[in-house]
């Protein structure tokens, strides 16, 4: 016994850099495969998770929102493998670097000047990459929602980290960089209202107008394609301009999101019959000049 510990004394005074290098490694590789595992799971419990717990409504699930958040998980859960693996693997260079004897500060200087080099003049793809963890992280918008992004309108079909893909009501498909995005209009967080405003004769019966706008609202909201999506009961808030000629009435409805279009276009129709009924005269959007002529 006692020659075997002589032995394992000198045996680890003989080679002990070259132990804590493989005890490094090794130590390394097992933390990576611990971490990388437990984002695994968790991410995996996340998206198993989906089906009972988001995207539901009167019993219904919603596709497009389970979608979003297995996709915003899985890009949380990338992100935060590949910072694993790239923060241990740092740091097992160092130290590994630092039992051969090598003079870690100086390659660290090095590197971070390099780094600085890399990072001015690739400075709009990390932009790019850092604006969309922020995208991802704040949830600013997701698969499904509709944006207005400024120069682009339309439904979002991809959410990455260095580029959004946008489809616009014409069927083009857009490619955003996402540290060009300066500002966010989403359409589909929470609720949204039909607005719809009736420009009428001046000569008009306005409370006549204000009962066939509340008629037109109340057979959409309350019809079987629509009663599930309005939130609230139409108001007619009354006289939003006006001029010599005619005058314009607003009608809004609160709605859910997902049928906002669908529900504006039923409404205009449903209008349009109701005006026709009552015999109300819309305006026609000319305006009359009187010249007085004289000698």
């Amino acid at each position: 016994m006692d020659s075997f510990f002589s032995w394992f004394a000198q045996f680890w005074h003989d080679n002990q850099a070259l132990i804590r290098i493989l005890l490094v490694l090794i130590g390394s590789l097992v933390l990576r495969a611990v971490m990388l595992a437990s984002v695994k799971r968790i991410v995996a419990g996340v998206v198993t998770g989906v089906a009972g717990k988001t995207g539901v409504k009167n019993g219904e699930e919603s596709p497009v929102e389970k979608a979003r958040v297995v996709q915003r998980t899985r890009t949380i859960g990338s992100v935060l493998s590949n910072f694993i693996t790239w923060g241990i693997s740092i740091f097992a260079t160092i130290v590994v670097l630092s039992e051969l004897g090598v003079a870690v500060g100086g390659l660290i200087a090095g590197a971070g000047i390099i780094g600085a080099a890399l990072g001015f003049g690739a400075q709009s793809l990390v932009r790019d990459l850092i604006s969309g963890l922020f995208v991802v992280f704040e949830d600013q918008y997701g698969v499904g929602d509709v944006v207005d992004l400024g120069e682009v309108k339309g439904s979002v079909e991809v959410v990455g980290l260095r580029v959004t893909q946008i489809k616009d009501f014409e069927g083009t498909l857009w490619y955003v960089r996402n540290g060009e995005i300066s500002r966010v209009g989403n359409k589909s967080q929470g609720w949204s209202r039909v607005v719809l405003d009736l420009a009428l004769d001046s000569d008009t019966d306005r409370e006549k107008a204000k009962k066939s706008l509340l008629t037109a609202a109340k057979a959409v909201t309350t019809s079987n394609d629509f009663a599930d999506e309005v939130l609230s009961e139409p108001e007619v808030w009354g006289i939003q301009a006006f001029t010599g000629d005619e005058v314009v009435l607003r009608l809004v409805i609160k709605v859910d999101h997902k049928n906002q279009d669908a529900i504006a276009r039923a409404l205009r129709e449903q209008v349009l019959i109701e005006a026709k009924k009552a015999k109300i005269v819309l305006s026609s959007g000319r305006q009359s000049v009187f010249v007085k002529l004289g000698k």
